[in-house]
């Protein structure tokens, strides 16, 4: 059976983005119960040299949402970062990410299939964050598959799971199935 461009990304993206809107909902509850003030995980890592979990949560949206605009551009051009701000805003912002993805049309995704795109990647500089530095940018040639598969997705997942690790080692009780979120099955 083929795949769309669609149905290898939209849906994809949004069973991740999804399940950390869940898992940050869980959280805040978390918080809640325990009395800990929920924008102190804000700023956490799980060790020094990564990056805070305010981090994780706006690469997992600009790689989920922005990606997908550079197959349609041919350029990945997120946002700039915004830094350190309170954990209900992260939680806006996935929420803001999902409602882009629901937006997309699966023909207009799927009109971007088989596109040569040229793209300059480059790490980007947290303003409030002086802990990591930018790399150079480097040029790289894909298509809007192999863009997708080969950095949209695994950013996506990273940050991910990583947003979810740092929940955990502070103590928010998630397991796998929260990680996982909502399984397509069958035919959707």
């Amino acid at each position: 059976m083929p795949i769309s461009l669609y149905d290898l990304s939209v849906p994809t993206f949004l069973q991740t983005v999804r399940a950390v809107a869940g898992f940050l909902r869980r959280a805040a509850r978390h918080f809640e119960e325990t009395g800990v003030d929920p924008d102190t995980i804000v700023p956490a890592r799980l060790i020094d040299d990564m990056a805070p979990f305010h981090f994780q949560i706006e690469a997992l949206t600009h790689h989920a949402v922005w990606g997908l605009e550079a197959v349609k551009t041919g350029a990945f051009t997120p946002p700039s970062l915004i830094g350190v701000m309170p954990f209900a805003r992260l939680q806006t912002l996935v929420d803001e990410a999902i409602a882009a993805l629901e937006a997309l049309r699966i023909a207009e995704v799927d009109s971007f299939a088989g596109k040569r795109l040229n793209i300059t990647l480059h790490r980007p500089l947290d303003e409030t964050d002086r802990s990591w530095t930018p790399w150079e940018p480097r040029q790289h040639a894909f298509t809007s598959e192999t863009f997708l598969l080969s950095f949209s997705l695994p950013n996506v997942q990273f940050h991910a799971v990583t947003a979810y690790a740092i929940l955990r080692s502070r103590g928010v009780p998630l397991g796998k199935l929260d990680y996982e979120g909502t399984l397509r099955t069958g035919l959707a």
